[in-house]
């Protein structure tokens, strides 16, 4: 075969759109080599050299992997069995800690761009409401959305931007911490790890506002990140490790909270076009009823409560209020889980989450006058 040829053979073999591209990724068992396509395809897409469309006709019926293609040098293990990390205080705590964080950075590479590749779940959005209600076009069920959507929604342009962006920050993440964890000694697979953050974007695989909610705005990567990497970095820098501390403070956590503000962003979006199709914008008026829908949609999707203490600064930098957050910190209670008695109350051991859900109904508060 000549050069010329070789050459076209190549060109011919390269993907044409985003999900083409997104799904060569998926199809990538070395995580090093998703990473850097991951970050060559972006380039090309944010520059506009290479691909025109995010899909086409094409790529409608292209196969989605339920599970990303992946090495099998890391071993998986249920989270309960997960060893403790410890607090970074000695070199086998900062090697755990380091690890865990490259896995999860592995894992977001999958999730951002599977988002990107599968996008052909129809949903039904009622003029009359601000939500989604998913409905199958007997595609498989565990498969992600944010493409898939993309084009049976009719999703913008933006849309996908932004999540390029986001999966070129996850593929960044990860090359730079994997390149600190063989600077500590160890290296990717040496410990074992957990397909938590995986088996819980299954979960929201039919929806697209859950999986907003869930992974970008509740969820470790990246929302819960933002209460939680403040205090691993203190503990970095205690233990004296100033180079994790420092690649934690100045890449990893800022653009943590442009991930979570991408899921913000694109949950006010489809509440906003459910409500007005023609604009997509949010308005003052319209701001309560999206965090109402926020507050139901982790509820239904996302066991138990949120756990404080919570980043309030971090979560404002990425448009949430404690509005969006506190609410969800309070566990719910159905009429047939309240405690009836004051003795019950303090059995329950949970008091205050007890009080604030007794409060709802005007009922309720006259049994709390009557203990009292």
């Amino acid at each position: 075969m000549s050069n010329n040829e070789q050459q076209a053979t190549e060109e011919e073999q390269k993907p044409k759109t985003l999900i083409e591209a997104a799904l060569e990724i998926l199809n990538t068992e070395d995580p090093f080599e998703k990473a850097r396509l991951g970050d060559s395809f972006a380039n090309q897409w944010l520059k506009g050299d290479f691909f025109i469309n995010p899909y086409d006709d094409s790529t409608v019926d292209l196969p989605v992997p339920n599970r990303p293609a992946r090495l099998t040098n890391v071993k998986l293990v249920s989270p309960s069995l997960m060893p403790k990390l410890g607090r970074a205080g000695s070199l086998q705590s900062r090697q755990a800690i380091v690890h865990s964080l490259v896995h999860t950075e592995s894992c977001a590479i999958d999730l951002s761009w599977t988002g990107q590749s599968s996008s052909r779940l129809t949903t039904s959005l009622e003029p009359d409401c601000s939500c989604s209600k998913p409905v199958h076009d007997g595609s498989k069920d565990k498969l992600d959305i944010i493409a898939r959507f993309g084009k049976q929604e009719n999703m913008p342009r933006e849309f996908f931007t932004d999540f390029v962006k986001v999966a070129q920050d996850e593929g960044r993440h990860f090359t730079l911490l994997e390149a600190r964890l063989k600077e500590l000694g160890s290296y990717y697979g040496a410990l074992p790890a957990h397909d938590g953050l995986w088996d819980s974007a299954m979960e929201t695989s039919e929806d697209l506002l859950a999986r907003l909610a869930i992974e970008h705005c509740v969820h470790e990567d990246p929302a819960r990140g933002l209460d939680v990497l403040p205090t691993t970095i203190s503990r970095f820098r205690n233990g004296g490790d100033k180079e994790t501390a420092d690649l934690l403070e100045t890449v990893v956590y800022p653009e943590e909270i442009t991930h979570c503000a991408a899921g913000l962003k694109w949950f006010k979006y489809l509440c906003a076009r459910a409500r007005n199709p023609e604009s997509g914008i949010t308005t003052e008026e319209d701001e309560e009823e999206v965090i109402q829908k926020f507050h139901e949609t982790v509820r239904k999707h996302f066991r138990g409560p949120l756990k404080p203490p919570f980043n309030e600064k971090a979560r404002k930098a990425a448009g949430f209020g404690p509005q969006w957050y506190e609410p969800l910190a309070v566990k719910e209670f159905t009429q047939e889980e309240l405690p009836k008695t004051l003795f019950e109350m303090v059995m329950f051991n949970d008091c205050d989450a007890v009080f604030v859900s007794v409060m709802k109904t005007e009922a309720d508060c006259t049994k709390l006058e009557r203990m009292s």
